[in-house]
């Protein structure tokens, strides 16, 4: 073939890998930080409808969140908060034991004989004598029948707890009819009963921190110092970490 020359133009053809563009991985990411602002807007959205106790609490986990230091910006504060979250669970331990004590056969008739209150302390559970004697034999440290189903009752629950127990007797101001026995020995030794019946029924060996005897000194109803009332043991679980409590309850 005669040459012309002329010199043809080089063709150079692209060819496109892969999947990019419109198929790329990019997507992918701007994706994911969407699912993550949706999530972080849930958690915001619930905090927000929350108790203020929750609101506390997380936010004490964000200030400190090794638990060690302290918490809302002062020890004194802190102290309040988880004092605050404590007695919350204290109620709900209380409805919970309400909730137990009424599948006791006697329920209605030990009803009113039954106060739990939540103290400084922790939940005070008081079970009050009557005239006759219900939870005790009238004049001596032996639980009767129902005395000993609530004890066991309460063993039951409250040695799931981690809490510790405080276990108290006490007396009315009628002198005890004995010259060696008396309310002292009488408050005491209830109290002991009472520990050796609800360790035996489900408390930890470990878990009561203190049995404690008052006589007549630390009346329910200082108005009435001889009424019925006064005569009662007293089963106090204690907040966590709570220090040994002295002198009389408040």
């Amino acid at each position: 073939m005669a040459d012309t020359g002329t010199t043809q133009p080089i063709i150079i053809v692209k060819k496109k890998g892969g999947h990019g563009g419109h198929h790329g991985g990019a997507w992918k990411v701007a994706y994911a930080d969407f699912v993550t602002a949706m999530m972080a807007l849930f958690i915001v959205l619930w905090l927000m409808s929350t108790s203020q106790e929750v609101k506390q609490a997380v936010g004490g986990y964000f200030l400190d969140p090794t638990g060690h230091g302290k918490q809302a910006g002062s020890a004194i504060a802190g102290q309040g908060e988880n004092l605050a979250i404590k007695k919350d669970d204290m109620k709900q331990l209380k409805t919970k034991l309400e909730q137990a004590i009424k599948e006791l056969p006697e329920f209605q008739k030990l009803e009113k004989n039954i106060k739990m209150t939540v103290t400084g302390e922790g939940l005070r559970i008081e079970l009050l004598e009557n005239d006759k004697g219900m939870f005790f034999e009238s004049g001596s440290p032996q639980p009767s029948s129902e005395g000993r189903d609530l004890l066991t009752k309460l063993a039951q629950q409250l040695g799931t707890l981690p809490n510790s127990i405080l276990i108290e007797g006490h007396t009315d101001a009628k002198a005890y009819p004995g010259a060696t026995y008396t309310n002292w020995e009488l408050s005491a030794d209830r109290a002991n009963a009472a520990r050796r019946i609800m360790q035996d029924e489900g408390l930890r060996t470990d878990q009561v921190s203190q049995v404690r005897g008052f006589a007549a000194q630390d009346l329910r109803d200082p108005a009435n110092p001889d009424d019925a009332s006064n005569r009662r043991i007293s089963v106090i679980v204690q907040y966590l970490n709570a220090k040994p409590v002295q002198g009389l309850r408040p």
